[in-house]
């Protein structure tokens, strides 16, 4: 009875530091265009709801896994802000083709054969990066390299995940990346930014939770620099007007701190 498994699936695939130069009047924004590093991708965020307690032992079999992606990018467990014991990961997929032939190793291995004795559902939706990420030179999940900073362990840094639910529409979605890049760079630049904070992707569903626009920050000091940095963020006055607009298109907003696991490759 726990092994209901969910299966979204759409076509889917940021180092801010770049972009925070002095006030949020006047910053200057650094677009970049054909970055050769980042290909095209689609971004799998597969979150596995364990039963209550077993979180350690399925990080243990995780870690010992004997197949392991490169194209994994994160691997966490939330903190707060909604279920706990979810475990999150992140892939960088070039296509459908390499994603199956993973998945088809992957259930030969113990991990995931096994699954059963610590998960309880397993949901796996495809996103894209739209075009900001590569326009605001923001690091993203097409890129292989950890984020600045993150390629150690044994730190504070903690991920947080944003997710607006959007309603729906054709237009909702270009109309929020409209308003979300017209208000960013002020966010960016904002004076009082912890500067372990960044933003490194932007993505959004095409099927799935339709209209879903999900962002990945990564605070290196912890929940320190995320209150840091959010509350530098409510002193610029563009990204307020761009939140009063983008507030008329949601159905609803969560957030949520994750942890990343010891043996993921970015911490």
């Amino acid at each position: 009875p726990f092994r209901r498994r969910s299966q979204c699936e759409s076509f889917g695939a940021m180092s801010s530091a770049s972009l925070r130069r002095g006030s949020a009047r006047s910053a200057r924004v650094v677009v970049r265009r054909g970055n050769p590093r980042r290909m095209s991708s689609m971004v799998e965020l597969r979150e596995e709801r364990l039963h209550p307690g077993a979180a350690s032992e399925w990080a243990a079999a995780f870690q010992s896994s004997a197949v392991r992606s490169s194209q994994l990018r994160t691997a966490t467990l939330p903190e707060v802000g909604g279920v706990l014991d979810v475990a999150t990961t992140t892939y960088s997929w070039s296509g459908h083709e390499e994603r199956s032939a993973y998945y088809a190793a992957l259930a030969a291995d113990p991990l995931d054969h096994s699954g059963g004795r610590w998960v309880a559902e397993r949901k796996s939706c495809l996103y894209v990066e739209p075009p900001l990420v590569a326009d605001f030179g923001l690091h993203g999940l097409a890129n292989a390299a950890p984020p600045e900073g993150a390629s150690g362990g044994g730190g504070d840094a903690i991920y947080e995940l944003r997710r607006y639910q959007l309603q729906l529409g054709y237009t909702t979605v270009p109309r929020f990346l409209e308003l979300y890049a017209g208000g960013l760079p002020s966010k960016l630049a904002a004076p009082g930014t912890d500067p372990s904070s960044s933003l490194v992707t932007v993505l959004n569903t095409e099927v799935g939770s339709l209209n879903e626009v999900i962002e990945l920050w990564r605070h290196g000091r912890g929940t320190v620099a995320m209150d840091q940095s959010r509350q530098a963020a409510r002193g610029a006055a563009p990204w307020r007007e761009a939140i009063g607009s983008i507030a008329a298109l949601a159905v609803s907003f969560t957030t949520s701190i994750h942890r990343p696991l010891p043996s993921a490759p970015w911490q």
